[in-house]
């Protein structure tokens, strides 16, 4: 695992390989650090001699330099509950920290269970306890006094991320986290939907991709994502009244676009998330036609890669780690995935992160 078989393209330095794993039959997931911020991900034909992944015969993808190019946003929101819109976002992030992308994950839900999956419960309530700030010091705009800081103190953002928040040291994966006191922001909501969005500026050429897990439901909330975010993706649950929620993100969107005529902000598109087993079978397949037919009264793009029930992705948020990582996931699951994610990336123009 420490052998050096190939440089750096952006300082010139040997890079050594930190960790590897089978992704297939035939491939596997390889990733090199160098001195610098860049991470290397591969995806290497399995038993490829180092000669020719020396000679760069595999697909790759080097992290850009900080502050070499601007992250782009994107928002996961339905307006119905129990798509598995968290799971989708946590392993969204995973991925796109195995491929090297420097990705910013942001919970923007008061039940704060993207935090709980890329932390772990364990951590996440250690930081509750230590009275760590989150998200809800950027919409108050103020670190509340402490023993050490006796008085209010300006909000700093990067005192809100938590840095290296993936499966390994050198994951590019890190978090603006959340807790329950959010929902306390809806009490008083005037003149805080640009916050987090101005907040976000502060960082955004620090990172390739900031992705924002939002609540099911329509408030000040999803009006500060919509801020923040070039793009929506919907996950949808292939199940009876699985469009229920689609009229009324159209309608919010529109609203929101039509009171901001300055900002730019397109559903990227649709993606099936199979979260349980009872959405396969003719249920299922009738309510994929049905979001089809939504979808096609919109304009918005449906993706043609679904993703398929497993137990593999519970497992996956237990143990923390990307489905191509997580222990006796099968390899066509995490493959199915990936390649989800690689059409995601073309959807929103983000074509460094393909493997």
């Amino acid at each position: 695992m420490s052998a050096l078989i190939k440089e750096c393209k952006e300082c010139g330095k040997a890079l050594e390989v930190v960790h590897e794993t089978e992704f297939s039959d035939s491939e596997k997931f390889v990733q090199y650090k160098c001195g610098h911020f860049a991470v290397v991900s591969t995806l290497e034909a399995t038993g490829a001699p180092e000669s020719i992944a020396a000679e760069g015969a595999v697909r790759e993808r080097t992290a850009p330099l900080q502050g070499e190019t601007m992250a782009v946003s994107v928002s996961l929101i339905n307006m119905k509950g129990g798509v598995g819109k968290t799971t989708l976002a946590a392993q969204l992030a995973h991925t796109a920290s195995l491929k090297g992308l420097r990705t910013l994950a942001v919970d923007l839900d008061p039940q704060a269970n993207l935090s709980q999956a890329l932390l772990s419960p364990e951590k996440y309530a250690k930081l509750l306890r230590d009275r760590k700030p989150t998200i809800v010091q950027l919409f108050e705009q103020y670190f509340p006094p402490t023993d050490e800081y006796p008085s209010p103190q300006p909000v700093d953002i990067d005192k809100i991320i938590l840095k290296q928040v993936g499966h390994h040291t050198i994951a590019t994966l890190h978090l603006i986290p959340s807790r329950l006191e959010l929902s306390h922001t809806l009490k008083n909501p005037f003149g805080k939907e640009r916050r987090l969005a101005k907040s976000l500026t502060k960082v955004a050429d620090d990172y390739d991709l900031i992705l924002i897990d939002c609540a099911p439901t329509e408030s000040i909330l999803t009006d500060a994502a919509y801020h923040a975010s070039r793009y929506v993706l919907v996950p949808v649950k292939p199940e009876y009244l699985a469009t229920i929620g689609l009229p009324l993100l159209a309608r919010s969107i529109r609203e929101f676009k039509d009171e901001n005529s300055d900002r730019e902000l397109d559903i990227c598109g649709i993606v099936f998330n199979h979260s349980s087993s009872y959405s396969s079978g003719p249920e299922g397949e009738r309510s994929i036609r049905e979001v089809h037919s939504e979808a096609k009264k919109h304009g918005w793009h449906v993706f043609n890669t679904h993703v398929r029930y497993s137990r593999s992705y519970a497992k996956a948020a237990r143990e923390g780690t990307p489905i191509a990582w997580t222990s006796y996931a099968r390899w066509d699951v995490s493959k199915e995935f990936v390649g989800f994610v690689d059409e995601f990336f073309a959807a929103i123009n983000l074509s460094k992160g393909t493997t």
